[in-house]
This record gives C-alpha cells, sequence and structure tokens, in this order.
C-alpha cells in the first residue's frame, strides 16, 4: 500500500500539468532574453549605434521588466480569484501576439511599447506553473516537480540563441509567438488545481494583493521572498547583457556575443536548476541550498572580474558558472510559494518572480550611476555587493518551508 502511495507521487511529478507548465515557461524565457540576444541587430537596423545601443537598449529593458511588474500583479490576482489555468492561458496568447507584433517594428516607441505588452504578458507564466505544480504534488516530491519546470524552463534561452544566430532577429521574435500559440493547444487538457476547486466553494478573500501590505510580518515574508532574488537579475541584466562591453573592459583576446554568453548563462542555469531542486529534496532544506548557490554567485562575480586576458571560451565559461551559481531561481520560487495560504499563493508566486525581474530597473539604474562615479567595472562589483548583502539578509529572516503543508488560507480582513 505504502509502495503504491509513493509511485502514485512519483507519477505526478511527470503528469500533464508539471509538463506543461515547464513547456510555458520554456516559451516564457525564450521570449525574455531574446531581447537580450538580438538588442544590437535590432537597434542597429533601426538607425541607432554607439553609445545609444547601451542607453536604449538599457531603456528597452526596463520598459519590459515595467510591463512584468504590472502583468504580475493583474495575473497573480486574477489566478487566486478565476483560477492557475486561466492566468497560462490569457498571459502566453497576450505575450505570443506582442512577439508576432515586435517582428514587425519599424520605430523605438512601437518597440518600446510592445516590450510592455509582451512583458505584461510574460508575467504570468512561472507564478501559475509553480501554483498549480506545488499545488497537484505532495510536499515529499514538489521540489522535483518545481526543479522540472524551471530546468526545462531555462533551456529556452538556448533555443533564442540557436534560432537568433540562424534568423533574422524579427523572424526569431515570429516564431517565438507562434510556439506561444501551439501550447495554447497543449493546454486544453490541462485540469484545474484541486486546492483552488475546493477553495472556490467556500467563502474566504481571494488574491487581495493589498493584504500584502496590511499586515507587517505578512509583509516582511513578501519582501524577503522577493529580495532573495535580486542577485541572479544583477547577474542576467548586468553581467550577462552587457558581456560585450565588460568583455572590452576586460581586455578578453576575442570578440564576446551577448548571445552566446546568454547561451551559456542558461547552460548553467539548466544544470543549476537541476542541481539546486535535487538538492533541497536530498537535504530537506530550501534555505541552506539558497544559502550555498548564493555563495557560489559570489564566487561567479569575483571570478568574472578577475578574468582579464582571457580567451573568449573562457569567459564563456565563467558565464556558465555565473549560470549555475544563479540556478536557485526554482528553489526561490518554490520558497514564495510555500510561504503562503491558498488564497494568496498565486498573487505571491506571480508577483515575486516578476517583482525580482523588475528589480532591473533599479540595479540598471544604479549601474549606470556608479559607472559614472567609478567606472565599468567598479560600479559594477559595487552594485553586485549591495544586491548579494540585501539576499543574505532576507534569507536569513524566512522561515524554512520544506516540510510546509500548504493545504491552508492566509486569514486577513
Amino acid at each position: 500500500m505504502e509502495q503504491d502511495a509513493t509511485s502514485a507521487k512519483w507519477k505526478k511529478v511527470f503528469s500533464l500539468p508539471v509538463i506543461v507548465a515547464a513547456l510555458g515557461y520554456f516559451v516564457d524565457i525564450y521570449d525574455l532574453v531574446l531581447f537580450s540576444i538580438v538588442r544590437v541587430p535590432s537597434l542597429k537596423s533601426l538607425g541607432l549605434q554607439g553609445q545609444e545601443l547601451i542607453n536604449q537598449g538599457v531603456f528597452l529593458l526596463n520598459m519590459q521588466m515595467v510591463g512584468m511588474l504590472v502583468g504580475g500583479i493583474i495575473w497573480g490576482v486574477l489566478g487566486d480569484r478565476k483560477g492557475r489555468l486561466k492566468i497560462m492561458f490569457g498571459s502566453i496568447f497576450l505575450y505570443s501576439i506582442a512577439n508576432l507584433a515586435n517582428g514587425m517594428v519599424s520605430s523605438l516607441p512601437a518597440y518600446a511599447a510592445l516590450r510592455f505588452i509582451a512583458g505584461i504578458g510574460l508575467a504570468g507564466e512561472l507564478g501559475a506553473g509553480i501554483t498549480l505544480v506545488s499545488e497537484v504534488l505532495h510536499k515529499s516530491v514538489r521540489g522535483y516537480g518545481t526543479m522540472i519546470v524551471a530546468s526545462i524552463g531555462v533551456s529556452g534561452a538556448i533555443l533564442a540563441n540557436a534560432v537568433a544566430a540562424s534568423f533574422d532577429w524579427r523572424n526569431a521574435f515570429f516564431i517565438g509567438g507562434v510556439l506561444g500559440l501551439l501550447l495554447l493547444i497543449l493546454r486544453i487538457s490541462v485540469a484545474e488545481s484541486g486546492m483552488f476547486r475546493d477553495m472556490e466553494k467556500k467563502e474566504v478573500s481571494k488574491g487581495n494583493f493589498l493584504a500584502l501590505f496590511t499586515d507587517r510580518k505578512r509583509f516582511g515574508r513578501y519582501l524577503d521572498s522577493i529580495l532573495i532574488g535580486i542577485p541572479t537579475w544583477f547577474v542576467v541584466g548586468i553581467l550577462i547583457t552587457f558581456s560585450p562591453e565588460f568583455a572590452k573592459a576586460l581586455k578578453v583576446t576575442g570578440p564576446v556575443s551577448a548571445g552566446n554568453a546568454v547561451m551559456y548563462c542558461y547552460l548553467g542555469l539548466v544544470f543549476g536548476d537541476f542541481a539546486s531542486g535535487a538538492l533541497s529534496q536530498l537535504l530537506k532544506s530550501r534555505k541552506k541550498v539558497i544559502l550555498l548557490f548564493l555563495i557560489l554567485t559570489g564566487i561567479g562575480v569575483v571570478w568574472y572580474f578577475l578574468a582579464s586576458g582571457v580567451t573568449p571560451a573562457a569567459f564563456y565559461g565563467i558565464c556558465t558558472f555565473l549560470g549555475f551559481a544563479s540556478g536557485y531561481w526554482a528553489i526561490f520560487v518554490t520558497v514564495a510559494a510555500e510561504q503562503f495560504g491558498t488564497n494568496l499563493r498565486a498573487t505571491v508566486a506571480t508577483t515575486v518572480p516578476n517583482f525580482v525581474r523588475g528589480m532591473v530597473v533599479p540595479i540598471t539604474l544604479s549601474f549606470q550611476w556608479a559607472r559614472g562615479q567609478l567606472g565599468l567595472e567598479r560600479g559594477a562589483v559595487a552594485v553586485g555587493c549591495v544586491c548579494m548583502l540585501i539576499a543574505l539578509v532576507s534569507l536569513y529572516r524566512l522561515e524554512e518551508t520544506f516540510h510546509k503543508d500548504l493545504d491552508y488560507f492566509e486569514e486577513y480582513l
């Protein structure tokens, strides 16, 4: 009997909801990193050059991230009020249409507007997927489920680089849009979370985003859940996105492309997400694994800035290590989902990763300021140190959630 129960738990780890959530995140990541890969050729085709490639690149990246902040709130609230599956459908449809339109832009304002709309669409995938997977799997194996979602998902960046290398940047956006629309067909047969269906029958407040700010302890949990993730987007948003500029400053012996840097970083992320998820199950702890990967991230950042005069291959190797070290993303989002009750879980799990992604805005603005004051390399190091310190303090304050039963409601007025 016990063996049958264990077998049933493991079958659910590889069930359709997990696979569909993973593929949704795959397409999400494809689009999320595609702009970083095609930033230079797309902006050059619109007539920009020189310093404008960085300045306008930061502007467009920030527009996308602001869209994700807005979308995170919209989809999160709808996820707790209307269901996890509905926001998975709505979000992928919106960013698929935005991708298709993005391939036809002819001006910077249109480019910016579509990156904002795409950001809104992108915001719903990961949080909804992690919430659904966390609720359909038993607590003893849910870490493996979220590990699969993240590991398959981040490999979308590898496809993005391959597509961008083989096709014009406009066609790369078209392909992303078509992939998203195809995924909608697969989602038709996925069932809603049982915990959400049970909640629908009860008189309980659902998806009250403002409730996250009306109680000091609840707000503290929410804020700390966000802040433990910001080093990942310092790595991706600064060190990887602007790797060609850093490579020149570090006197790397050959040209470095942002596309290859993104590909190698996300290749590392695939293995990092897999390792962090498996390790959290073996150690039966989320916090210990996040601490370990934060330490590895710090080591990777130091290695990056000591890489003066290395070959492009060695530089890409460092990008791969940074990706691996940043691969606690699956655990980070799982921790956020596990911190809150069913009636706030989708709101939290959807807004938290998008607020972390949205932290790219203050991180890049801080980097721009620090670069002017301290120079390119020292400015980046200063911003990175602040991000790491904030994450470590926040991790210390969060509770361990590995053994937590998720079938409960968050009580608030």
